[in-house]
């Protein structure tokens, strides 16, 4: 994951331009966790939930995964940082600019840990 470490990366101020979006989704995940071994836990003759159940009579009849991202003026928190290379006396470096006008994918990151949180792709700006 060497190219999400702040390490190799440098501020630099960029205008950028991203539509406004509101993203929603949910998964079924009992066949994925079943998939992956545990299609016990599904199963009332199998489900073992002892540890936080007495009667031992909880088996799982679903698992749901929901998420949902939404973008736009009043949700957007900004942060700039300037960085100029002067390559002669009278260099004038203007701001860059990026303008989201294409499907992108875009990552919600825990700076302290570097954890991606949450991770999408917008298809349609």
């Amino acid at each position: 994951m060497g190219w999400i470490s702040p390490e190799r990366m440098r501020c630099t101020e960029v205008m950028v331009h991203l539509p406004r979006f509101k993203l929603e989704e949910d998964y079924k995940l009992k066949p994925v966790l079943s998939s992956m071994g545990m299609p016990d836990a599904f199963d009332l003759g199998k489900a073992d939930f002892s540890g936080i159940s007495s009667g031992n009579q909880l088996v799982l009849s679903e698992a749901v995964h929901k998420s949902f991202v939404e973008v736009n003026e009043e949700g957007t928190e900004a942060a700039a940082a300037t960085a100029m290379l002067v390559y002669g006396c009278c260099a004038i470096m203007s701001t860059p600019e990026f303008t989201a006008d294409h499907p992108f994918l875009f990552f919600i990151r825990h700076n302290k840990t570097g954890s991606i949180l949450f991770c999408g792709r917008f298809c349609c700006p």
